[in-house]
This record gives structure tokens, sequence and C-alpha cells, in this order.
């Protein structure tokens, strides 16, 4: 009875054991897709975690700061094709102008009113005057010859009057003045009001001077001589002609041989030098402009009848004003 318990207990035991062996099989084998879910979980999850950045070395970090030393001017912002140090190419179809170097202006003779009316070697000198404001002539002091490129106020006065045949045209603005005033006849300008009355009798082809545009060490202080040109038709605002270094025309500055607005100084102290104040000190005609053309150097004779005796008369040198 006792073998038989031992039997019996033996294989129970026996069958237990293949039994756990079993399911330990069973269990242990994955499937491949079971396999391939685990090892993409293990892959999502190593994608995952982040590892920390490795600290540079010191000898890294001084050599990243010492090319930013050497490249401390700002990348472009603009696109790659970009070159920002120079200059944009202008649009296609758009209006390129360089501007010159003198900025001047110029008239027709037939924009100012009454030129027609003038005597005729006044339309010449203002035709004259004028067609140098086209030639772009700037302003260069000392001189008085449009071939350097430039004239000064009474280069440009003496040049004029030169060209025209008028002879002993001093050079100098404040010898100018005085020829007029031994040689014409000068009108004093005291007013500051652009409608006085002392305006009144200026005529196209006068000269006009002014003081204390600058400072001059000279006996008469004259530092500034144009030419009038009378009115304009279209604004009736009296304009002149000459050569400056930054007076207006139509309210811009003009550097050069030019036409300039005629405008009185307000009587205000130079802003570079409060000793000056600039002041306009009257216009005169340029000595023998407006006298009648003579047509003969020399008097016509008369044709008397015989046993008679010519009168005698004294001589009367002929001028042209100076």
């Amino acid at each position: 009875m006792k073998g038989f318990a031992r039997l019996f207990w033996l294989v129970l035991l026996v069958m237990a054991s293949a039994h756990g062996d079993e399911n330990t099989s069973s269990g242990g084998l994955r499937s491949p897709s079971r396999v391939h879910r685990s090892l993409h979980r293990s892959s999502r999850a190593h994608q995952g975690s982040v590892s920390p950045t490795p600290k540079p070395s010191q000898n890294a970090t001084r050599k990243h700061s010492h090319k930013d030393e050497d490249d401390s001017n700002p990348a472009p912002t603009g696109t790659p094709n970009s070159t920002p140090s120079e200059p944009k190419e202008a649009a296609k179809g758009s209006s390129v102008k360089n501007e010159p170097v003198t900025s001047v202006a110029s008239l027709n003779p037939v924009q100012l009113r009454d030129f027609d009316a003038q005597p005729i070697k006044v339309q010449e000198l203002i035709r004259n005057s004028l067609a140098l404001t086209e030639r772009n002539l700037g302003y260069k002091y000392g001189s008085a010859d449009p071939t350097q490129g430039g004239m000064d106020c009474s280069g440009f006065i003496y040049y004029v009057l030169s060209s025209a045949g008028f002879q002993d045209v001093p050079r100098q603005s404040s010898d100018q003045y005085l020829w007029v005033r031994k040689n014409s006849e000068f009108h004093s300008v005291l007013s500051r009001n652009p409608e006085t009355f002392e305006l009144k009798e200026m005529q196209p082809g006068d000269l006009m001077f002014w003081s204390g545009t600058y400072a001059v060490n000279r006996d008469v202080p004259i530092s500034h001589v144009m030419i009038y040109l009378g009115l304009e038709k279209s604004t009736g605002k009296p304009v002149m002609v000459g050569a400056s270094d930054g007076r207006t025309y139509d309210g811009k500055q003009r550097f050069g041989v030019s036409v300039f607005d005629f405008r009185l100084p307000n009587g205000q102290p130079n802003k570079n030098d409060p000793d000056l104040v600039a002041r306009f000190e009257g216009y005169a005609p340029i000595p023998g402009l407006r006298d009648p053309a003579v047509t003969s150097s020399k008097p016509l004779k008369e044709h008397l009848p015989k046993n008679k005796t010519t009168p005698q008369t004294s001589p009367e040198p002929l001028t042209d004003g100076d």
C-alpha cells in the first residue's frame, strides 16, 4: 500500500513538472510581431530621452570668442545676392539725373517784361549776360574769365561790359561803384521796403551794388554787384543776373553765374559774423549804355555858300561816359 502511494505521488510530481515546462516554453517564446513592437517601443523611448550637451573645452571657447572679434561687422540682412555696400541701381525706366557742380538758372529775354521796348544796346547787354547763365559756370573768386569754369560777381560785370566794348571798366566791385558814381546818375536806397519809391527809377541794364555781404578792407566797402534784368512776365517779380555763391532764384539757392531774385536785405546781422550787416546801397545806369548811338566819330561838314566863313565853335570831345 505504501508503495502504491509513493508511485501515485511520483506520477503527480512528474506530470506537474511537465506542465510547468510547457508553460515556461510557451511563455518565453514571443512571436515576431511582438518582438517588432517591443523594439519599436524601445527606439521611441531612446529618441525621447535628451542627453545633456557636453560643455565646450576652454580652448574651444577662446577660439570662438576670437572669431567674433574678427567678424565684428554685422552680416547683411538682405538676400544672399544683395550687396549693401554698393549703390542701388536705378529701376528700369526711371530718370537718373546727375546734379551739376553748380546749380544755376537762366531766362530767355522774351520772358522779361518790356524787353522789346529797351534800347538796342540794352537788349544786347541782357542777351549776352543771359547767354553766360546757360554755360553752367560756377562761382570762382578772383576770376573774370568764363573759360576758367566760373567767375566772381565783379569779374562777371567786367567781362560782360568789356566784351560789349566799354572802355576802362574797373575790375573790383568797389571801383565799379566809384566808376558809376563819377560818370552816371547814382540812386541811393535807404529803405528796406520793396515798394519804396527809391526803386521806381531802376531800369533793365542798371548796375546794382551791395555792402556788408562779406568782410572787405577797402576805403569804399562795396562787396557785391549785379545787373538788373527787370520784371518777369510770369511772376512780376524783379530779377537780376550775375555771379553769386548762394543767392536764390525761384526759392532755390544758386551757385555760379545765374539769374537771381532781387530782394532787399532784412537788416539783420550775419549769423557767422555779427559785425556784418548786408545793405543794398543803390543802383545806376551803366555809363553810356543808354546814350544815343553815334554813327560816326567825326562831325559832318556843312556845305556852305562861297564867300562865307565857317563859324568858329568850340569842339566837344566824343565820350562813352567814362
